[in-house]
């Protein structure tokens, strides 16, 4: 029953993870759709919170502990179910299915009564008849070379957050705190520091994100990770590989607890929100649920593979483990600088302008544009 639940629970995971950040982003209003869809990662990051102290406090419960846990783990399911009954469904969506009426009903509704939504009701519908001039599916779409731009955000995005390395940080920070001399106490509380850090730094990124723009926080967090991470490969190997010292001086020892908080910090500004707000925003409406899908099962089948082998490589690697995911921060950073234009503010139905403008993406898109009018006629 255990496993079969789990599995269960994945596909919900599954599900959720498709759906939410597409149904913010296509129901915020352009100036604050990063906020929204932030907004998912900053309750996601609450809910692992919640439930690492829901699990501290139960497991001193004998016997049946773990029952009340997995009991209070519905809690917030059967607040999901119960939200998406009263939501409406998204305009675009709606346009899509042929509910012209019902979607510009909906659109006034999520805007409010007295917004003037003309404009952009017109702009969904027209974005969705040009969709449905190519008779061809999504997933046909995606392989032709107009929309090459969106096959390799479509891999980019999830590898390189999976090559971030917030695993070492988010699963292993005990294992590292007691490598670097704090008792047992102490590395779960640092764990749990972490983990506030993390939550402050999504806050932080859902008021700032509209504001500075996606490639700003890409470009920052990324430089400042980096910068932890060399500074900790450099502490560890200093202190504790070259002269097989077990433990090190407090003072190292503290340096690398403020390094591993200002990593998260810098993680959770960037990486760990734009994973969202990127990919949900970027897709044109005749590919964005297939994107959208294509996009969480990457990231989903990437983060179980490196969860396989991470053990392995610790091991082989050891403090220079950090340096390998700082080799990779700095070429996910470099590809954000040279190949991501800035969407901040662009409404979804105009966002292949973004891509047009854009110094390489240009030429994909131009014969975007070519095969729509071959295939017209």
């Amino acid at each position: 029953m255990l496993i079969l639940g789990r599995m269960l629970l994945g596909f919900g995971v599954g599900f959720t993870a498709q759906a939410a950040p597409l149904y913010l982003a296509e129901t915020a209003p352009a100036k604050w759709r990063g906020a929204f869809t932030t907004a998912y990662n900053f309750f996601l990051v609450l809910g692992t919170l919640a439930a690492t102290v829901t699990n501290y406090f139960t497991n001193r419960i004998p016997d049946w502990g773990w029952h009340v846990s997995l009991g209070l783990a519905g809690v917030p399911a059967t607040i999901v179910v119960l939200g998406a009954i009263f939501v409406p469904d998204t305009p675009s969506s709606l346009v899509m299915r042929g509910h012209a009426d019902m979607a510009r009903a909906s659109l006034q509704r999520i805007r409010g009564a007295d917004a003037d939504v003309d404009n952009e009701f017109k702009d969904i519908v027209v974005a969705v008849e040009e969709a449905r001039r190519n008779n061809e599916g999504a997933f046909e779409r995606l392989r032709g070379k107009g929309y090459r731009h969106y096959m390799v955000m479509m891999v980019a995005i999830p590898a390189f957050f999976d090559l971030t390395g917030m695993i070492v940080i988010s699963v292993f920070s005990p294992v590292l705190f007691r490598t670097v001399g704090f008792n047992s106490q102490k590395s779960v509380l640092g764990s749990v520091i972490l983990s506030l850090v993390n939550l402050s730094s999504v806050a932080v990124s859902t008021f700032v994100v509209d504001r500075a723009g996606r490639r700003f926080l890409f470009l920052v967090g990324g430089i400042a990770m980096m910068f932890c991470q060399v500074a900790v490969a450099w502490i560890l190997a200093e202190h504790l590989g070259r002269h097989h010292a077990t433990t090190m001086a407090r003072n190292y020892a503290y340096g690398v607890l403020a390094l591993t908080c200002m990593y998260t910090f810098s993680f959770g500004l960037s990486w760990g929100p734009l994973k969202w707000v990127v990919p949900s925003e970027i897709y044109p409406v005749e590919i964005r649920s297939a994107g959208q899908a294509m996009t969480i099962a990457i990231a989903l089948t990437l983060s179980f593979a490196q969860t396989q082998v991470f053990i392995t490589l610790l091991c082989s690697l050891k403090y220079a483990i950090f340096f390998f995911y700082a080799g990779w921060v700095l070429a996910m950073t470099i590809f954000m600088a040279a190949l991501l234009p800035e969407t901040k503010g662009v409404p979804l139905e105009a966002m292949r302008s973004v891509w047009a403008k854009h110094w390489y993406w240009r030429r994909f898109v131009r014969d975007a544009k070519l095969d729509s009018q071959v295939n017209c006629l």
